[in-house]
């Protein structure tokens, strides 16, 4: 059951009470600043996720109210549709379909790691479906949506291993005409773009830089912040870049691969990200074309670290 579903209603707190075993702790999911997300099945089968705010402030109501509002907007295979919600006096739910192969997180950096089910096409097809989510958003659904927290824990992945990216719960309605907004800053750390991050100025191109992140990820799976020994943090970009600029694209491919990867389109993914994750907002493609180019078709000249502007053809999909 894929991000397309239109068929969403109201639940009673009853219904997800018993669906979930009483909320117990073996049902729970995940957990974020928001609450828990816990496994539940209806009475009639339906295996459902539901979200649990944790605190009923202002803030979480506000959050409560966008991803419903935004959730009802959406239809895309590529975008976690909205079963139902919720509202009970002291309680906010909201309902999804269940992923059963959980969050891309899960399988680059936490409980399914070992296992290796995320082999190079799959990745590619996180990468291309995860890009066409985000191009709905950005371009063909009115008002454009900004996202804002694009990250591995929030795209899921479904029994074939199609992407959804989910949690709307920071996303920005873009009224017609304007291209940026001043706002106050969300998202995760390690993500977020620069100018964002600085000056809580938001636009469609703060997605792209996350999204330049999330790929640079998939292809080294690495997460954005790492520690290293003494405690010196260092972030994704700053250390892939001497690969780039080296031209050694094999040696930042994820090791529990073991060497099973398509070279050229490693290649293609990196000289993607590098442009997403440029600095300057205007320099970095719309997610346009990185769709385009992640299918094959040549980028407009622009230059990104790892490659000189005499050097901008890149390898088309082989």
């Amino acid at each position: 059951m894929g991000g397309g579903s239109n068929t969403w209603r109201i639940f009673t707190y009853k219904e997800l009470h018993i669906a979930t075993n009483g909320f117990s702790d073996d049902n729970k999911l995940g957990e974020g600043g928001f609450g828990s997300v816990y496994w539940g099945k209806t009475t009639d089968g339906l295996q459902i996720a539901v979200k649990k705010l944790k605190a009923m402030n202002s803030k979480a109501e506000m959050e409560f109210a966008v991803e419903v509002e935004v959730l009802g907007r959406v239809r895309h295979k590529n975008l976690l549709g909205l079963r139902g919600y919720c509202v009970g006096t002291d309680q906010r739910l909201i309902v999804y379909d269940y992923m059963p192969n959980l969050s891309l997180l899960s399988h680059l950096h936490g409980q399914y790691s070992k296992e290796v089910q995320l082999d190079w096409k799959r990745r590619m097809k996180v990468a291309i479906g995860s890009a066409e989510g985000l191009l709905y958003l950005h371009h063909e659904v009115t008002p454009h949506i900004i996202h804002r927290d694009i990250k591995a824990s929030n795209v899921l992945l479904d029994s074939d291993f199609e992407p959804l990216v989910a949690d709307f719960g920071f996303a920005k309605l873009i009224p017609e005409g304007v291209s940026h907004m001043t706002t106050r800053v969300k998202g995760t750390l390690g993500y977020l773009a620069p100018e964002y991050a600085m000056w809580g100025k938001v636009s469609q191109s703060c997605d792209v830089y996350s999204y330049g992140i999330l790929l640079l990820e998939l292809v080294t799976g690495r997460k954005p912040i790492e520690k290293l020994q003494g405690g010196v943090k260092v972030t994704i970009t700053e250390w892939a870049e001497p690969y780039i600029t080296k031209g050694r694209f094999r040696d930042l491919v994820d090791s529990k691969l073991r060497g099973n990867f398509d070279e050229a389109q490693v290649k293609q993914a990196v000289n993607i990200a590098a442009l997403c994750v440029q600095s300057d907002p205007d320099r970095r493609p719309d997610m346009k074309e990185v769709v385009g180019l992640l299918k094959g078709c040549e980028p407009k000249p622009n230059k990104c670290f790892g490659c000189s502007k005499n050097e901008r053809s890149l390898q088309t999909w082989s």
